[in-house]
């Protein structure tokens, strides 16, 4: 297990966990909008100090890298950076929408067979989306949508999904079927990382810490999305 620091700052929320042998050791969170950029120096200071009292001694940087907001995937990756280089660690990228996958994951027993699908609202009736089998594994890639009654009918008739993330609110207004599960308010937090940033770690899949970019929901939504997927 590694001792790993995870910073999330993809939404509106601000947070941060120090990690170490799969156990949250310290966590920051902040539900009160885009502050990021006045509260993130201050967690990240507060989870090295605990580090350092608990004598632990840092392996590598996990940050969201997106689908986000703008402002705050800059915020973060910008500090996790600086961070990484200057404490010459590795740095980890946590995909947001793997990330609401696994926070869903942690709230109830699901059966095998259920489709998760997280989404993070755009515009309009637009969501940046996906969907993981129980595995993690893709059943639908990483892709913008215009979410209309249709909008994965096919996997609905044989599964059942589960619809997370603001954009799940979206979704719950058009998608009638009975197999669709909806968690508009789950959000992502850093706490919930570090099952993902320590499977990164072991796997050493890590980003550049020069030349890393967040993945922005404006990087999307300048495509054509389609009206229906699966």
């Amino acid at each position: 297990m590694a001792n790993i620091l995870n910073i999330e700052t993809s939404t509106a929320v601000c947070s941060v966990a120090l990690g170490s042998e799969g156990q949250v050791i310290d966590h920051h969170e902040n539900y009160d909008g885009m502050n990021h950029a006045t509260l993130l120096s201050q967690y990240i200071k507060d989870a090295l100090d605990t580090a350092n009292r608990n004598e632990l001694k840092l392996d590598a940087i996990a940050v969201s890298i997106g689908p986000g907001s703008y402002t705050g995937l800059r915020i973060g990756l910008s500090q996790a950076k600086g961070l990484a280089f200057g404490l010459d660690l590795p740095l980890i990228g946590v995909n947001t929408l793997q990330l609401l996958t696994v926070s869903v994951m942690f709230q109830e027993f699901f059966d095998d067979d259920v489709i998760f699908v997280p989404m993070i609202d755009a515009r309009r009736m637009e969501v940046y989306t996906a969907a993981y089998n129980s595995a993690l594994e893709d059943v639908v890639t990483p892709q913008p949508m215009i979410l209309d009654e249709n909008s994965f009918s096919e996997l609905l008739d044989k599964h059942q999904l589960v619809m997370v993330g603001n954009g799940a609110a979206k979704a719950k207004n058009v998608i009638t079927s009975p197999n669709a599960r909806f968690f508009p308010n789950v959000k992502p937090v850093a706490v919930d990382m570090l099952a993902l940033s320590e499977k990164a770690f072991r796997e050493k899949r890590f980003i550049d810490v020069a030349y890393s970019t967040p993945l922005y929901l404006k990087d999307f939504q300048a495509t054509t999305p389609k009206k229906k997927v699966l």
